[in-house]
């Protein structure tokens, strides 16, 4: 399984000491986040995409191309890239270039977004939300796929003989995910193309992101990929690690009370009961991960959210030490023992570009 952190770019003062938060100063801590979440071990680093304060994550490719300067093993990703009003064209060159600078280490997961007033800034209508995100998403699977395109749809000029450049790196285009909290649809759409789906279980009960991903598997199933058991699923939530239990309830407490996910009335031990919301010690943390199965099945890629609510950088920076030292060694092993034979591993650059080897050989000779 890859382990990885992932950043939703939200500005907030520390509750705990007044500090008044810059947009600055978060693009910064961001980037700080991401250095270290490589140096401690981990595989993944991913950035939302909002365009509304009082969050600085409006250009993800700009953010994640200044990391892959900064790093050398960590996969860069998104935590989302908004389908439905970004123009699919853009998204396919933006992510590409992206992928050449990084070699390979690249991967997005699109989503629909969840702020309606930021569609009709980018002329778009939020009731067009689901068709949207069809759409652009047929284009840019097919943008990345075929050298000369020609295209007509609902919601943009058509396309005639064009071709996205730079083309993918060796002819492999990154992997997508598709991001969702409450639509079938998208999971449904993830199946349809074979390509993973990730539940960003962050506000909502356990059972509600169990539904989500078994209607993923089995339309997976349905599409002639795999069994439901092969399908590529990842997990999203929040996290807060100290050295005891008590110290990290006392220590998130305060965040928690100031922070937008408490607003649904619920106390911190009530929303740890009721939601995937993961605040102990290393070993509590682990055995809620390692627990995730029961509801999710074997899944491949886990990622946590740890600068929100106004947490400073240096909290955010120790508990990627205690993340490094103490869970994740424990959470890889326990993960890969636990495996069965027939869960495929996380994709990677390295691992698709293998498959489209094989399969080109295959046509070629079909012997």
């Amino acid at each position: 399984m890859q382990f990885g952190t992932f950043s939703i770019g939200h500005v907030a003062g520390d509750p705990v000491t007044g500090h008044p938060e810059s947009e600055h100063e978060h693009l910064k801590a961001m980037v700080a986040i991401a250095v270290k979440a490589e140096e401690v071990g981990m595989d993944v680093y991913a950035t939302g995409e909002h365009h509304n304060p009082p969050y600085v994550s409006s250009s993800p490719t700009t953010l994640l191309a200044h990391i892959a300067a900064r790093t050398s093993r960590i996969i860069l990703s998104t935590a989302t890239t908004l389908i439905t009003t970004n123009d699919p064209v853009k998204i396919a060159e933006d992510f590409a270039v992206l992928q050449h600078l990084s070699d390979g280490r690249v991967d997005l997961m699109l989503g629909r977004g969840n702020t309606g007033p930021v569609y009709p800034w980018f002329g778009k209508d939020v009731r067009h939300g689901i068709p949207l995100a069809l759409e652009n998403y047929g284009l840019l699977h097919q943008l990345w796929r075929e050298e000369y395109i020609d295209w007509e749809g609902r919601f943009r000029t058509p396309l005639q003989s064009f071709t996205s450049v730079p083309r993918p790196l060796d002819g492999v285009p990154p992997f997508v995910w598709h991001g969702s909290v409450r639509s079938p649809e998208i999971a449904v759409q993830a199946a349809y193309y074979g390509d993973g789906f990730f539940v960003n279980n962050v506000f909502m009960p356990k059972g509600h992101f169990r539904q989500l991903i078994s209607t993923y598997r089995d339309r997976y199933a349905h599409y002639g990929h795999g069994t439901p058991e092969q399908a590529i699923v990842g997990v999203g939530g929040i996290a807060f690690v100290a050295r005891t239990s008590q110290e990290a309830k006392r220590a998130f407490r305060p965040y928690f009370d100031h922070s937008p996910f408490a607003g649904h009335g619920l106390t911190l031990e009530e929303y740890m009961e009721q939601t995937p919301l993961a605040v102990g010690s290393p070993q509590q943390i682990i055995d809620q991960v390692l627990g995730y199965r029961e509801d999710y099945g074997h899944y491949q890629r886990q990622l946590f959210t740890l600068d929100v609510a106004g947490i400073p950088l240096k909290t955010v920076l120790q508990q990627l030490d205690l993340l490094g030292e103490e869970v994740i060694p424990v959470l890889r092993k326990e993960t890969a023992d636990a495996r069965p034979a027939g869960v495929p591993e996380p994709p990677t650059h390295t691992s698709l570009l293998t498959h489209h080897r094989i399969k080109n050989a295959s046509e070629e000779d079909p012997r």
